[in-house]
């Protein structure tokens, strides 16, 4: 049976390992692990291809201990309680030694009960667990089981990444045996794959199955672009192109082409992405992009991300549609994302200035002697609820970092600050 390039080039000891120096380089937490035998229960969080499966694996074969893998896209309660059953004989048998560890690839797919199901064995020590996720596990994991393992963050695959594994593959592999090889240009080649040493080994193995027995193995940008146009769905399968699909569809809803978003998000389906990470992206367009110009996209947004929980695959394919087709048809802004990095880069250079005194609350009496909210207006005393007063530190000003933008509904804000801060003579901008 044929097994691809990826599966062959899969490391078996750190010394193989590509990338992630920060966990698994000279004196890193994790070869500090393994090195000790002491493995903690841990979560390892990274897009797709960076090398999470493969260091549990890794793991496994160094610290020899019982290991036992479970997929979160198979497995259920019944599954987990069965494996756990396993795991508790190992630890009373006198044949093993160590603590058994239990590998959960794609964890942000299991459902809180299923979560549940782990929690005594992990908290009372009968097995350590690797968890596997390319979601944020902040949203994706149940607190009680994030504070019993520490999340370890993978990065994509730097240039430099890529490349050593691009000639460690080409010098070690039998594919390239007894054939000329040429790189001549890797550009397209580092572009495609993004950060993804899958995506890089399954180009290298689609480009060899166009040549001829004796061909030469070529790599170049012309070569690997047109193998990638020929073949697709051979790339595209399972998500592999995750990231530049999600930025086509992404770019397609900010740039107000209804057909081309559905025609992306039906790409994203067929790849099998999980639909909460494109509601969850929809919601985050729905701020930086819609913004202001329809606040209602942001609420139908979120309520899509409720829905998709709700009702399931592959119903949940309809109101994804009618979000995605909603947000592109709806007039974009990003007055409130721009106005957000304004304030921050203003943070970054002013520091923590003050608060003005009439701003602070006084709680205690010597708050209230040192003049804690003395002189505050209370805008509701005021015709038409607002008063003119200072609300940003003093040695700031009131710089602008909220500009409308050319929509209804942000001119008309804009005409109602206006009309509100002339009547009561501006402060704003130093006036």
């Amino acid at each position: 049976m044929y097994e691809p390039l990826a599966e062959r080039m899969r490391p078996k000891t750190l010394d193989d390992y590509i990338g992630q120096k920060h966990l698994v380089g000279e004196g890193a937490v994790i070869r500090r692990m393994i090195e000790s035998g002491n493995i903690s229960s841990f979560i390892l969080w990274g897009p797709p291809g960076v090398g999470k499966t493969t260091l549990a694996r890794i793991i496994a074969e160094q610290t020899q201990v019982p290991f036992y893998t479970l997929s979160a896209v198979t497995a259920g309660v019944k599954e987990v309680r069965e494996v756990l059953d396993r795991c508790r004989a190992d630890a009373r048998s006198m044949f093993v030694t160590g603590r058994p560890i239990l590998f959960i690839d794609e964890i942000h797919r299991f459902n809180k009960s299923q979560q549940d199901s782990l929690l005594g064995a992990v908290e009372n020590g009968t097995v350590t667990l690797i968890g596997a996720t390319t979601e944020n596990p902040s949203f994706e994991v149940i607190r009680p089981l994030l504070s019993r393992a520490q999340v370890y963050v993978l990065n994509p695959l730097d240039r430099d990444d890529l490349l050593a594994l691009l000639n460690h593959a080409i010098e070690t592999d039998e594919m390239f045996r007894d054939r000329e090889v040429r790189i001549e240009e890797t550009e397209a080649l580092l572009r495609y794959a993004g950060g993804d040493a899958r995506k890089l080994l399954n180009i290298l193995d689609l480009v060899m199955q166009s040549l001829g027995a004796r061909e030469a193995f070529v790599i170049n940008n012309a070569v690997v672009t047109e193998r990638l146009q020929q073949n697709p769905l051979a790339f595209d399968k399972n998500g592999e192109m995750h990231y530049d699909i999600i930025s086509a569809f992404i770019k397609s809803v900010r740039g107000s082409d209804p057909d081309a978003a559905v025609y992306w998000l039906a790409r994203l389906i067929a790849g099998g992405e999980d639909p909460k990470f494109i509601a969850r992206r929809l919601c985050i367009l729905a701020a930086e992009d819609i913004g202001l110009a329809n606040p209602n996209a942001l609420l139908l947004a979120n309520a899509t991300f409720d829905i998709i929980n709700k009702i399931g695959w592959p119903e949940g394919r309809i109101p994804l549609s009618e979000c995605a087709i909603y947000l592109a048809t709806s007039p974009k802004s990003n007055s409130a994302y721009l106005a957000i990095g304004a304030a921050q880069s203003l943070v970054e250079k002013t520091g923590n200035a003050p608060v003005p005194l009439h701003l602070r609350n006084a709680p205690t009496k010597l708050m209230e002697q040192l003049g804690y909210g003395a002189d505050y207006k209370y805008a509701h005393d005021f015709p038409g609820h607002f008063v003119n007063q200072q609300y940003m530190p003093q040695e700031i000003g009131h710089p602008t970092l909220w500009n409308a933008q050319d929509n209804p509904a942000e001119a008309k804000m804009r005409e109602r600050m206006d009309y509100l801060w002339r009547r009561g003579g501006s402060e704003k901008n130093g006036e």
